[in-house]
């Protein structure tokens, strides 16, 4: 692949965007599993679905639009963050429910408008499972402009997420804006699945923002100590599952996601041998 990368545009969008994806992922992932909100990114990324699958749907019902249906697909996953943060407040003894409640919706809307569509087209199956061929030069852009993003947040404001992850109110008492932090972290959150679905797909990105975290929760010694592991963890398994997926004519996304779950099949595994 090393070769065919000086040779192919297309794959080295690919790996430059899945280097990207491999970091902020799990650097987000690490602060959503903290926070037991595991399933947002599932949510977000149905709602996400259904802003592709709309674009798609003008674009071949009017014929009017020719942009990136990947802006269309983060607006929807913006509003539903938004929506999901929304209805957290007013669900405050059941916060849980905001989550089903968006993923839900997302799941309906996508459904009406692949149907007034009349199905699946080749566009959107390699949004819903990821597609190297599919990565342009303007996907890499945008993906490296949310992670810059994302980066600069988490360096500035990583006391207030790691006290507000940990202790709400705590944090509320010593002054810290949480619903101003909330509303950027749920955003970046959305941004992120949106731009992930290109390498892994819309049905597996939840796995790139989780796995990961999960296999260095079993190893890390402190909070720090997992992001780390959860980027190395990451990034591990987004390069080589890109390069085996080319060597080997797989899936992107599946491959990727089936690397995580070995990790952390690994990690557990370690854990329980050096326990024993």
């Amino acid at each position: 692949m090393i070769e065919a990368m000086f040779q192919y545009e297309f794959l080295r969008n690919a790996f430059f965007a899945g280097v990207l994806i491999g970091l902020v992922a799990p650097l987000l992932g690490v602060f959503i599993v903290v926070r037991r909100l595991s399933l947002i990114a599932d949510a977000l990324s149905h709602v996400t679905l259904a802003g592709i699958a709309a674009s798609l749907l003008m674009e071949k019902k009017i014929g009017l639009l020719s942009w990136n249906p990947l802006y269309m697909g983060m607006g929807f996953s913006v509003a539903g963050s938004l929506l999901i943060e929304k209805l957290r407040s007013v669900y405050k003894h059941y916060q849980e429910l905001a989550i089903p409640i968006i993923l839900s919706g997302g799941i309906g809307l996508s459904v009406i408008f692949i149907s007034l569509a009349n199905g699946f087209n080749t566009d959107l199956f390699s949004y819903l499972f990821g597609s190297v061929s599919a990565v342009s030069r303007q996907d890499v852009w945008v993906i490296v402009s949310i992670a810059i993003v994302v980066v600069a947040t988490i360096w500035f404001l990583y006391k207030e997420l790691f006290l507000l992850s940990f202790d709400e109110e705590y944090a509320l008492a010593s002054g810290i804006r949480a619903r101003a932090i909330h509303f950027v972290f749920i955003v970046l959150v959305a941004l992120v699945i949106a731009a992930s679905m290109r390498i892994v797909g819309i049905l597996l990105v939840s796995s790139l923002m989780t796995l990961p975290v999960a296999a260095s929760i079993r190893v890390a010694k402190g909070f720090k100590q997992a992001i780390a592991y959860s980027v190395f963890f990451g990034e591990l398994s987004v390069i080589a599952g890109l390069f085996l997926s080319y060597e080997l004519d797989l899936a992107p996304g599946g491959t990727i996601v089936m690397l995580s779950v070995c990790i952390l099949l690994i990690t557990i595994w370690w854990k329980k041998w050096k326990r024993g």
